[in-house]
């Protein structure tokens, strides 16, 4: 489905709220752009695998402990057994999106239009199915990954992102590296954004992640209409990086987004308004690192979200096949 309109034909609709993508996959609609990856977007990403290298882009559940956000924690695993030759475990505290995650349609609501695609905030709701994460693993995630290698793009540049800062990245660092890879995304594709960011934190002295932590200071892609245009445009299935929250943190003082609860931050923009899958805390280095060596930047995707009616968000299960 390429005849979309641009994004700057969406931010004058009147039919819809303007920036959205509402109506444009149905009025029923429950997955978003994920209807851009289709049977044959998967025979393609099958034609991607050349060498049968597998990469895993998942972070263990608790990798990320004590947690980057103040509202989860790292899941407790416990062992039990009811006799000597049993074995049985449970994860207790499990909070779907604390580590490598893809975030449904149900994560955030636009402050003034609501849930995305005319989704009332009754339908959303425990128990309910709208807008629910069961949706997309019950269609399944298959398509071609494209791995976007801002980070080393910017490395070559001569200026390395600067994770310390936490850093804004504009559409010059995406433009950019997708030029230096030579590449061009297809409708469909899941765009996978390496920043390095995950791997440098994770390589920190715990007291530097502790002044991370506290500064609530983060990689990732600028607020901007300009970033939204980019992306939209390009007719990405999925977009998902290695950071945080995709978009940089603090957002930008002049952020035209979200100010009235999401302080700036354009979740809302990217969820409720575009019906965008997008994905957090993915495992990319690895697979950049596979990729810069044979300059190949694509790949097979498969996701599989936790099959839970209504849910929110969930951990990735992702895994890239070269």
């Amino acid at each position: 489905m390429t005849d979309l309109p641009s994004y700057a034909d969406l931010r004058h609709r009147t039919d819809a709220p303007a920036s959205s993508s509402w109506g444009l996959f149905g009025p029923d609609d429950q997955v978003g752009t994920l209807n851009l990856a289709g049977p044959q977007e998967a025979l393609a990403a099958a034609a991607c695998v050349r060498t049968g290298e597998v990469f895993t882009l998942d972070y263990p559940l608790n990798a990320f402990d004590p947690p980057l956000a103040l509202t989860r924690r790292a899941p407790k695993h416990r062992i039990f057994s009811r006799h000597a030759d049993h074995r049985d475990d449970v994860l207790e505290g499990l909070y779907p999106q604390a580590s490598t995650q893809l975030d449904g349609l149900r994560h955030r609501r636009h402050h003034v239009h609501g849930f995305y695609n005319r989704t009332t905030d009754r339908q959303v709701a425990e128990g309910g199915d709208a807008l629910g994460i069961h949706h997309w693993a019950e269609r399944g995630i298959v398509t071609r990954g494209l791995l976007l290698d801002v980070a080393a793009g910017r490395r070559d540049a001569g200026r390395p992102i600067d994770h310390q800062r936490g850093e804004h990245l504009r559409v010059g660092d995406l433009q950019a590296a997708l030029e230096r890879q030579g590449e061009e995304p297809r409708p469909g594709d899941i765009l996978l954004l390496h920043t390095g960011w995950a791997a440098w934190y994770l390589d920190a002295a715990p007291s530097e992640r502790d002044v991370i932590r506290s500064e609530r200071r983060f990689t990732g892609i600028d607020q901007d209409h300009e970033v939204l245009a980019w992306l939209w445009d390009h007719h990405f299935a999925a977009v998902v990086s290695d950071t945080y929250a995709l978009e940089a943190l603090p957002a930008r003082p002049d952020s035209p987004f979200g100010r009235e609860t999401d302080h700036g931050m354009m979740h809302q923009q990217l969820i409720a308004m575009l019906g965008l899958a997008i994905g957090e805390l993915w495992r990319l280095t690895p697979l950049a690192t596979a990729c810069e060596a044979d300059r190949r930047y694509t790949c097979m995707i498969i996701a599989k979200p936790l099959n839970l009616r209504g849910g929110v968000g969930s951990p990735a299960n992702a895994t890239a096949i070269r």
